[in-house]
């Protein structure tokens, strides 16, 4: 679970208000770019009491950039739903203060980068000054001990960090590997195909769904609960990365997919979202047989769309 900690010596940097501006919309941008590989389990922290009390630099609240007439609204409105857990002391394991254990950055106290280092998260900065604009950045830990002969031992420790999308990049398989970990739990509790069809949108944001999907996740066996589950997972996946540039004719999958035969595309004819009828010919099995998902590729939107879960088109 990738849990992204301002970094608030970041936010006391003077500068002009469209300069803050451009800074905080770079950030944001790239605190999207780790939601996008995993939404349910990407929540920002900050040093202040709310999101909506932050302080991106002095004499500048958030709300500046918020109303900036040159600031997204896509991006206001995403950063807006993003699960906020501020102050950082919200996220501290039940008991403990961390009181035993401090950092510092050129000589600095950065309290939110080294909430970063010990959680296992990323600290995230606005890029108003060069010493942010990395992925990576290496604190001074200095923790108390309970020796007779020192009472603190300093370490030098790195932390993952992002000002930019780009830096995004150099992490993506580590988010990665804890979405689909988290993935994975939700599955394997999941009993109904009903229930997973209410998890699609956190579990799986970047595939689509027909309306008439919903109908065939509801009569879904409780044995093909798990595999269905698993299979959008590696679909999931496979469009994360996907570039219709590179590879046109279909991402590069992670199980065996493939169109169906001539003979049996009649088959697969499914109301689309528009009402339109359309070809849903893509498809994946899943255990036990003989158990089918329709689907078909919207490259513009460099995802693909689920029409059809179930038993194989034309088996009773």
């Amino acid at each position: 679970m990738p849990q992204l900690f301002l970094n608030e010596k970041s936010c006391e940097t003077t500068a002009d208000p469209d300069r803050v501006n451009h800074a905080m919309t770079e950030m944001v941008e790239a605190v999207l770019a780790v939601a996008a590989v995993d939404r349910q389990g990407t929540a920002l922290i900050t040093q202040a009491d709310s999101l909506l009390a932050l302080q991106l630099a002095p004499g500048h609240p958030i709300g500046r950039w918020m109303g900036a007439p040159g600031t997204d609204e896509v991006l206001r409105l995403r950063l807006k739903r993003l699960d906020d857990r501020s102050p950082y002391r919200t996220v501290f394991p039940e008991g403990e203060t961390f009181s035993d254990v401090g950092y510092q950055y050129d000589g600095e106290t950065v309290e939110g980068l080294g909430y970063a280092h010990l959680l296992g998260g990323v600290g995230i900065s606005l890029p108003l000054e060069d010493r942010w604009n990395t992925d990576r950045i290496t604190l001074v830990q200095e923790r108390l001990t309970d020796d007779e002969d020192t009472d603190s031992v300093s370490t030098e420790v790195e932390v993952r960090h992002a000002a930019h999308a780009r830096h995004v990049d150099t992490h993506l398989k580590w988010i990665e590997r804890g979405a689909n970990t988290a993935r994975q739990k939700a599955v394997e509790g999941l009993r109904s195909g009903t229930e997973l069809w209410e998890r699609c949108p956190e579990l799986f944001p970047l595939l689509q769904f027909t309306s008439d999907a919903e109908r065939h996740f509801a009569v879904l066996p409780e044995v093909w609960v798990r595999p269905v589950g698993e299979r959008l997972g590696e679909l999931q996946d496979a469009v994360s990365d996907w570039d219709p540039e590179r590879h046109p004719i279909a991402p590069q999958w992670r199980s065996d997919v493939r169109t169906e035969f001539e003979m049996r595309r009649k088959l697969c004819w499914f109301p689309d979202t528009d009402g339109e009828s359309r070809l849903f010919d893509w498809h994946c099995e899943f255990l036990p047989k003989p158990g089918r998902m329709h689907f078909r590729l919207l490259h513009e939107e460099r995802t693909l769309r689920v029409a059809y879960v179930g038993r194989k088109l034309g088996n009773k």
